[in-house]
């Protein structure tokens, strides 16, 4: 033991034994933060979902509403998230008490597998933190490759459900990072014939035109549905919610931290979901956006995109890491996505400037 300056070591301590295997060989989820003027990396949307009152600016109503939530902050917050809860459960036709809340989707994703453990199996390439959050806590996961046409190789997830006997199947449709929604009768075979619970993960859901299987939660006992805010307008506050049997809430609600979401986040996600009427305009706007950067991605020589249901657009080019590097040169911040294979790309929709701007820089690069 020694004292130094006023500090104790113990130089005995060898830390890294002290950590469990799983968590030594995990890798940290990077979410690094790259100052740009353009950033259409991280899919959120570009809009504020904080309408504006007449005479008043969406900013300068976040200030106001803002202000007014800093006189609640000396008490905890609602613990059931009464209010939002009750305001989601109307716009999507189902009770309070099939509605569980978190600390954004990721939070919701983590209560799961502690509750109901691995194996946990899902496709690929698709949302990180499924497999992330398995090895965290230690559960065997399992990853079984899309097709062709970036759908569910339904053979080979069926054979992986009778081999495995997964929990825990993920299901992320509209998909990120290719964008797609995964075919509606493979997604039902897999419900059907899976022992474990599926999860159908709807963050992207929004800009989609296909049915959302919210109203099947009465008719398949293990079917929860995933949605959030964090892609219409509130990725600052990070508020999810599940949508499933109250059977299921029951168990998973055991794991929930108390006070999880914040009086901050709920007094301004219940205002944004009161007023339903802006953020349903920005999300046109953004599908509009997104169908003329797909054609012009289209006619663009050496750029092939793929169809989306998402507020992005996966693309694939010659020489990916020299086009990502030059867009950033030029202050242009999309998403490599070279761990999916070479030349995969991913932008961000974002306001009509914002996409001209990326149109126009691609052009240059290329």
């Amino acid at each position: 033991m020694l004292i130094k300056y006023g500090l104790c070591y113990n130089s005995g301590v060898d830390i890294k034994k002290l950590i469990k295997p799983n968590i030594r060989a995990l890798r940290a989820y990077q979410a690094e933060e790259i100052p740009c003027r353009i950033k259409l990396d991280a899919n959120e949307s570009p809009y504020s979902a904080i309408s504006s009152q007449s005479g008043s600016t969406r900013t300068e109503q976040s200030a106001v509403s803002f202000k007014n939530n800093l006189q609640t902050l000396n008490r905890y917050p609602d613990p059931q998230a009464t209010t939002i809860r009750k305001l989601i459960a109307k716009e999507l036709k189902v009770k309070p008490q099939n509605i569980l809340h978190g600390n954004g989707s990721d939070e919701l994703i983590y209560n799961l597998i502690s509750v109901f453990g691995g194996p946990v199996l899902y496709p690929g390439p698709t949302f990180s933190m499924y497999g992330i959050i398995s090895q965290a806590l230690g559960e065997k996961k399992v990853e079984v490759p899309l097709d062709n046409k970036f759908d569910l190789d339904v053979k080979k997830m069926l054979a992986a459900i009778k081999k495995y006997k997964p929990k825990l199947v993920f299901l992320s449709s509209p998909n990120n990072p290719t964008g797609n929604c995964f075919s509606e009768d493979r997604i039902l075979k897999i419900i059907r014939q899976s022992k474990g619970l599926v999860i159908v993960d709807e963050a992207y859901q929004p800009f989609s035109d296909k049915k959302s299987f919210v109203p099947l939660i009465r008719k398949y006992k293990n079917l929860v549905i995933l949605r959030t805010l964090s892609k219409i307008g509130l990725a600052g506050l990070r508020v999810g919610f599940m949508i499933t049997g109250p059977d299921i809430i029951n168990e998973v609600n055991k794991v929930r931290l108390p006070f999880n979401v914040n009086v901050l986040s709920q007094k301004v996600a219940s205002e944004a979901l009161q007023n339903r009427r802006q953020m349903k305009s920005d999300i046109r706007a953004i599908i509009s956006g997104r169908k003329r950067l797909y054609k012009e991605l289209s006619e663009m020589d050496g750029v092939i995109p793929y169809p989306s249901d998402a507020n992005f657009i996966f693309f694939k080019v010659e020489d990916g890491n020299r086009i990502y590097g030059g867009l950033l040169d030029k202050g242009v911040l999309i998403r490599n996505m070279n761990s999916v294979g070479d030349g995969f790309l991913r932008v961000t929709i974002g306001t009509p400037q914002e996409n001209e701007i990326f149109i126009k820089t691609l052009k240059q690069v290329l």
